[in-house]
């Protein structure tokens, strides 16, 4: 093994190894164990978040195939609709060209052109990552076999009366010109007004106060012209008399009745409310509730219209409104919405009809990808009937079939379906599974999964078609990934196999969007030999967000993004300035941007290397929890593989080219040997625990409080003294104890560390007299039968006994290298017999001269003492120390001590400073001072120690 352990020298080379030996595919041996990962976009690259939950599912993949699983971790990616659209229409709009004007048909040639040539980007990061996914059975959501899967599923769901078109309120972007749905919406507090408008009442009626007309408050007064009605509470005194009457709405010159509907808060501004259905959420409920029509007043580009859209609350078109056709003000007609509130205000002040106008923060819904606000926008979309498909998705949550990890998010869960309503999974974009349905030149519709198929059902002969221009949602695809990449609707062995998967590993932010639509989906279309609904999972292991380490989340626009490759390669200061401030939105940022991270990355990041990557996620995974991320703990954890390297070494150069004892003869133990191979047993049962119960953060806790503190700090000190001084049996057995517990060490911590394992067990194996071409492909370690309790519980004395030891030389400012007499005093039977069986080992750890035992306390000389239980350690101090010099040398270290400890209290003491310090900063000053405290107790009670003397 080379002296410096090297990431970059290892992982890539080992990586190819094994997907070229194909070691990543299902062994078809045993119980089937299968992952299926959720498809990363394929428009863009991997990041922390994607790090942090492929760490999980490689852990449980590697786990279960060493454990006899036959294992499956599927792999694909997202055509990811508009996020594709958007790149290739960036690189023709570089070049001065429109989708529009080269066709959808070239445009889908595009697209695929350049999935084909920049679509690499994720796997090959994959790769970097350790991920041991089959790249052979690599799935795309738009490649054929998905895409037959999406007609299936859509023709099947309408024939079952799931699926209908209508004309309803949807998020839609003005910008892309598509729906979108919920989760693309970005919610932005801004600063904004509220307008007061003044609605004359119609035929001399007044309010209970005398006046002639209502106010009404709104954010959005350019929506007035799409107003059907105002309400008001039907228990609000103020306005009980004219529910039922009329106002006149301004500027159009419409006559608009007064309602009453629970939805208004009598007790918010004056207690009266516009209602525009069209163009509002909460109004299209009020609406609906009250046989309302609807005036849709924008256009698809969010313009005024010329003659507004007229309909039914279900969404008929509507010749009239009484006498109103949907004429719009000449005035308004073409302007763009925000051109249109300020025309209107304008008009509302000129007609003395604006009451006032106050300043008022609101959170505005935006596209994420157009950047625009979003406008609720009255269009005729396709959607799927879910409240039946519901009922059934959450019941399969509720008997146990599917169980959340960590279990409260099932919550979450309950209220999300519990409230459901009915899926808008049109988009009128060009990329991405066009929808199967065909219009004839009258409006007739007709589904099928080809317009083949849609002639011979419907007698269609050589009737004119077109197809339907509308794609999917992106999430109806993914909805099927579970059973869609397994070859359904065949049922392929694979379906028979591997369905259903056993674990899904998500965030809880996609909780409604994806998991709950794949059980509403695969409940409906899988069921078991005995008919009953096929779950897609059997857990959803939800997983929180990473943040940066202020607690911030990470996105381009803070320019915190951390990129897990860079945590692995490393990166110079230069650099990474550059991709955080790259292609911002807001160029005004850089500086500060650039600024920030030059003070938290000074020297840029170093190598750490995938597997110190991959141990700071799993020791970071809380269940559920966010995490802040930490780089301390990622250079902690890149020391510890330096650690298990070293370790590693020092075991082959002990045992390479001896005898290990591995022709299964009998072996004579040391004390020590029989100690880890027991420290290790139980090691390997609380790990498997924390694996079989979703506990990372355990996990991995538990593999480095083990292998860096009692295989590598103790076992391999404990090992020294026989290495030098035992006979053959004892070398034996120890060289045999050492390479074996390495060995299947080696295999514990494999899932979490794969490439450093594997390559120091290349080297370990044969010595252990194990064979095989791959670690990963070895039997996970099993707890053994054989224990030695008793070995753990004499070693773990000991250890108390030489830890004491060494306090007493540490608070004594003694030299490890000086060999020191020791005292021993009411020591029971048990401790002696331990004492004096081990009496070479504690000579060579402790480094010690003798051991005397005395019944008399007057007999001990001066010095100093530790106790082990009741026993009590003495050592002499005669002539060990100078006691005068020592006493000197702590006075002064208790005086700076004191000048530390009242200088940080003065500063807290200070209200200036208390007041004006930010709390994080105080609380810094707050550890500096307990700090200092603990340190001047510390020096002062090791003085008092010494004086006793």
């Amino acid at each position: 093994m080379d002296k410096t352990y090297s990431p970059n020298a290892i992982e890539q080379a080992l990586y190819q190894q094994w997907e070229q030996q194909g070691y990543f595919k299902p062994s078809g041996q045993g119980e089937s164990y299968c992952i299926m990962i959720p498809p990363p976009n394929v428009t863009g690259s991997l990041h922390m978040g994607h790090a942090f939950q492929h760490t999980i599912m490689d852990t449980l993949t590697r786990y279960k195939r060493m454990d006899g699983y036959n294992t499956l971790w599927q792999v694909g990616t997202d055509h990811a609709g508009i996020a594709t659209q958007m790149v290739v229409e960036r690189q023709l709009a570089a070049q001065g060209i429109t989708r529009q004007e080269i066709g959808r048909d070239d445009f889908i040639d595009k697209i695929w052109q350049w999935k084909e040539q920049s679509g690499g980007t994720i796997t090959q990061q994959m790769r970097r990552l350790g991920d041991s996914v089959d790249w052979e059975r690599e799935r795309f959501t738009m490649d054929d076999g998905l895409s037959n899967a999406v007609k299936e599923v859509f023709v099947r769901l309408h024939q079952e009366n799931l699926i209908y078109r209508g004309k309803r309120l949807v998020n839609w972007d003005p910008k892309l010109q598509t729906a979108i749905s919920d989760l693309e919406v970005e919610n932005k507090e801004q600063q904004g007004h509220i307008w007061h408008l003044r609605y004359p009442l119609a035929d001399g009626v007044t309010t209970a106060a005398g006046l002639s007309y209502l106010v009404v408050a709104t954010t959005r007064p350019e929506t007035m012209l799409g107003d059907v009605c105002v309400a008001v509470h039907p228990d609000d005194e103020r306005y009980t008399n004219l529910i039922g009457k009329e106002v006149l709405l301004p500027i159009v010159g419409r006559r608009i009745p007064i309602i009453a509907d629970t939805y208004v808060d009598k007790e918010f501004g004056t207690g009266c409310v516009k209602i525009t259905p069209a163009h509002d959420f909460n109004d299209y409920e009020v609406g609906k509730r009250n046989q309302l029509p609807m005036i849709a007043i924008f256009d698809d580009l969010a313009h005024v219209r010329q003659v507004a859209g007229l309909y039914t609350p279900t969404g008929e078109a509507l010749p009239a409104i009484g006498e109103f056709d949907g004429t719009l003000p000449e005035g308004y007609q073409g302007l763009e919405r925000f051109a249109a509130r300020k025309q209107l205000i304008a008009e509302f002040e000129q007609l003395g009809l604006l009451d006032k106008t106050e300043p008022h923060t609101n959170k505005v819904p935006y596209g994420d990808r157009g950047g625009v606000p979003i406008e609720p926008h009255l269009t005729d979309q396709w959607y799927v009937r879910v409240a039946p498909l519901a009922e059934v998705a959450t019941q399969a949550v509720t008997n146990g079939d599917i169980q959340f990890v960590p279990k409260q998010y099932e919550n979450m869960y309950f209220a999300w379906m519990r409230d459901i309503q009915d899926w808008c999974i049109s988009r009128q974009l060009w990329w991405g599974h066009r929808i199967p349905a065909w219009y004839d030149n009258d409006g007739n519709v007709f589904v099928g999964r080809d317009e083949a198929e849609v002639r011979a059902q419907h007698n269609l002969g050589d009737r004119e078609l077109r197809q339907d221009e509308d794609v999917l949602d992106t999430w109806f695809s993914s909805a099927l990934w579970t059973f869609s990449t397994l070859g359904w609707p065949e049922q392929t062995d694979d379906l028979k196999t591997f369905h259903p998967t056993d674990v899904l590993v998500t965030g809880f932010d996609i909780i409604f969007f994806w998991v709950a639509r794949m059980i509403m989906m695969t409940m409906h279309f899988l069921k078991d030999e005995n008919g009953k609904p096929q779950v897609p999972f059997k857990t959803v292991y939800v997983t929180g967000l990473i943040r940066d380490e202020e607690g911030q989340k990470m996105s381009k626009s803070k320019g915190n993004v951390l990129d897990p490759l860079d945590m692995i390669d490393g990166i110079s200061l230069s650099e990474l300035v550059g991709k955080r401030t790259a292609n911002m939105m807001q160029p005004q940022l850089e500086a500060e941007i650039a600024k920030r991270t030059e003070k938290q990355f000074p020297e840029g990041i170093s190598a750490h290397g995938t597997d110190a990557l991959r141990f700071t996620l799993a020791a970071l995974a809380s269940t559920g929890r966010d995490i802040n991320w930490d780089m301390k703990r990622l250079e902690g954890y890149r020391n510890f593989c330096n650690k298990l390297w070293n370790a590693s070494r020092y075991v082959i150069m002990n045992t390479e080219n001896e005898d290990c004892g591995t022709d299964g003869s009998e072996l004579e133990l040391s004390l020590a040997d029989r100690w880890i191979i027991e420290r290790f047993n139980d090691t390997l049962a609380q790990f498997r625990q924390a694996l079989d119960n979703y506990r990372f953060d355990h996990a991995a806790s538990i593999a480095y409080e083990f292998t860096w503190n009692q295989f590598c700090d103790w076992y391999l000190e404990l090992t020294k003294p026989v290495l030098s001084n035992g006979n053959a049996a004892q070398l034996r057995g120890t060289r045999h104890t050492l390479i074996t517990v390495l060995e299947q060490l080696l295999r514990m911590l494999h899932p979490l560390l794969p490439f450093i394992t594997e390559a120091i067990w290349q080297r370990v194996a044969p010595l252990a007299g194990v064979s095989g071409s791959s670690i990963m492909l070895q039997a996970y370690p099993t707890v053994q039968s054989e224990r030695f309790s008793g070995a753990r519980d004499d070693m773990e004395w000991l250890k108390q006994v030489i830890v004491a030891i060494r306090n007493i030389r540490g608070e004594m400012n003694l030299s490890p290298n000086t060999s020191l007499p020791i005292i021993i005093y009411q020591a029971d039977s048990l401790a002696m017999q331990r004492l004096q069986q081990n009496q070479s080992l504690l000579s060579s750890l402790a480094k010690l001269t003798s051991i005397e035992f005395v019944d008399d306390a007057a007999a001990i000389p001066a010095s100093a003492t530790a106790l082990v239980g009741r026993m009590e350690i003495h050592i002499p101090m005669a002539g060990l120390i100078d006691t005068a010099a020592e006493l000197a040398r702590l006075d002064k270290a208790i005086d700076k001590a004191k000048a530390e400890y009242q200088r940080v209290a003065g500063k807290l003491s200070n209200s200036n400073f208390v007041d004006k310090a930010p709390a994080a900063v105080i609380e810094k000053e707050q550890a500096k001072l307990k700090e200092s405290q603990e340190t001047l107790e510390q020096l002062q009670h090791q003085r008092d120690k010494i004086a006793a003397l």
